[in-house]
């Protein structure tokens, strides 16, 4: 009979041989060297191309733009920018540049950079997703939908090599926040330009062996569904400060699998932890276990071209035969919290309407209104969701709700990340899982997603009083209570119209080895790289 002592003695060389025999963390506190799960193979690392949060993590070590975000209090600090001043009326903001602010091949970084940048970000030819994010700079949302032709009268100037000025629509109460997003960060147009078009979304500019980039890292390896290697950048302005030496990014979409490699001290940090494993950590290793609050909202897509999914008391009625309650108790290990809008409550002080609750019945009158009655005639609805064993329960758990609540069959089908985002992309479902992380701390990281077009709309929805409500009534609007009522009326529309279904308010659930310093938790999960340690472990 073989004893316990010697199952766990063959359980380690198991493992020890998967991973090479290599112990990657204690070789790491060595070498200054950060291996961390990423959860899956990156779309890619251009800023302009790119929306997902695999890539924005390294995205984060290998860019910086005009200003930073404390990872503590996510206040604005410094970064490309030593300092800035603000109009009286909150509408121009002045941006003046280090002077040893650095490209990683050595070239000077200039205000030129980030006017060419955003000229880029905003070409309706490139198809940047996050160009509404520029929006708020005056003519940017007329230059990216073409009825402005001319990038002079956008509101981008370079003032001298190292001034830039930017003028707004109108005040912004966080603009600052914006300009640390991956698409306000400086570009290198001559590598660009050297590679292609400036409007390729698919370019021999970001390969390790070309590209270049200005922030406390520098990318120096991408094997395909291995890892993302980045080293320290000699030439970022304040690499005498930079702690680690570089950074492994690894994709890890099977939980469990990264659960296994955190315990065989293989990762210093995991993007996620298997549902069923939490309560141990918790009893058996607090002190590796994070779960904080986090600006997030998990929901579902629904594409409202679809026979049957475009009419509103259809998607209506399958956003109230969901028993989120249930879903967090039994499926999510209650380490997230019911979402029965898309903006998290307390999002900047405000607080998004009560429209919608688990209500079977009346989900089952709303179907039968809309000619469905038990759920017959209606299309075969498919719930999409990419490769994530979190996901799939989920899934699993809502197919079985619409069933036993409406009569509906459903089928789940499951891809990996780039098809999933590309079938998104395309309205190539009937209703896909979705989240967003909110960008910053305002109701509008939320609620812009969904204006006729916008660049992370993947419903086909269009509604003409939302839009003008986002883009113009809400931006015009001089107080924070006005504000906040504009976006009541924005999102009570959005829970009418239903094209997305909230399921959850996010937490972050993680494992960090206790080496790792200077990664405190906070409401975006932000990193600020350049502050990462990694000490002995006492």
């Amino acid at each position: 009979m073989i004893s316990i002592r010697t199952l766990l003695l063959i359980s380690l060389v198991i493992l020890t041989a998967c991973s090479g025999g290599e112990r990657r963390v204690p070789q790491g506190i060595k070498d200054g060297i950060l291996h961390i799960g990423n959860g899956t193979e990156p779309q890619g690392v251009d800023p302009h191309t790119t929306t997902g949060i695999p890539e924005h993590r390294i995205q984060q070590a290998l860019f910086e733009g005009l200003v930073g975000q404390d990872p503590k209090t996510l206040e604005p600090i410094p970064g490309v920018a030593e300092r800035w001043d603000v109009s009286p009326d909150g509408r121009t903001y002045r941006f003046y540049l280090r002077h040893n602010a650095k490209w990683s091949n050595g070239d000077s970084l200039t205000a030129e950079d980030f006017r060419w940048t955003w000229w880029r970000g905003l070409q309706p030819a490139l198809g940047n997703e996050y160009a509404y994010m520029m929006y708020p700079v005056k003519n940017a949302e007329a230059y990216a939908t073409g009825k402005l032709t001319d990038f002079s009268q956008v509101g981008v100037r370079v003032v001298d090599p190292y001034t830039l000025e930017i003028e707004l629509n109108a005040p912004t109460p966080y603009f600052m926040q914006l300009l640390d997003h991956q698409s306000m960060y400086p570009l290198p147009r001559k590598i660009i330009e050297k590679f292609g078009s400036p409007t390729d979304r698919f370019s021999l500019w970001t390969r390790p062996e070309n590209i270049v980039s200005n922030g406390p890292f520098k990318l120096t390896e991408w094997k395909l569904y291995k890892r993302v290697t980045v080293e320290k950048n000699p030439y970022y302005w304040d690499a005498a400060n930079v702690k680690l030496n570089g950074i492994v990014f690894y994709p890890t979409e099977n939980t469990v699998t990264e659960e296994r490699l955190f315990r065989s001290q293989q990762l210093h940090v995991t993007s996620s932890i298997p549902l069923d494993k939490i309560s141990r950590y918790r009893q058996e290793r607090p002190d590796e276990l994070r779960i904080n609050p986090y600006l997030g909202s998990y929901y579902l897509l629904i594409n409202t071209t679809r026979p049957g999914l475009n009419d509103a008391r259809v998607r209506r009625a399958l956003a109230m035969a969901i028993d989120r309650e249930s879903l967090i108790k039994n499926v999510l290990s209650n380490v997230n919290f019911p979402a029965y809008t898309l903006t998290p409550p307390g999002t900047g002080g405000y607080q998004p309407p009560t429209l919608l609750k688990f209500d079977p019945e009346g989900a089952r009158k709303l179907l039968a209104e809309a000619g469905y009655p038990n759920g017959k005639g209606l299309p075969n609805v498919e719930i999409l969701y990419n490769t994530n064993e979190a996901h799939r329960k989920i899934a699993v758990a809502i197919q079985q709700m619409w069933k036993a609540n409406l009569n509906i069959d459903t089928t789940m089908l499951n891809q990996e990340w780039k098809v999933y985002l590309d079938n998104r992309d395309t309205l190539n479902y009937s209703v896909a899982r979705a989240a967003w992380i909110g960008d910053y701390l305002d109701p509008d990281t939320f609620l812009n997603m969904f204006i006729t077009g916008g660049g992370n709309n993947d419903t086909g929805w269009s509604n003409a009083e939302y839009d003008d409500l986002i883009l113009r009534k809400i931006p015009a609007m001089k107080t924070h209570e006005e504000r906040m009522a504009g976006f009541y009326q924005a999102e009570t529309i959005l829970l009418q119209e239903m094209p997305i279904i909230p399921i959850y308010i996010y937490s972050t659930k993680y494992l960090i080895h206790p080496s790792v310093k200077g990664m405190p938790a906070n409401l975006l999960d932000h990193y600020l790289f350049k502050q990462v340690s990694l000490e002995p472990d006492t």
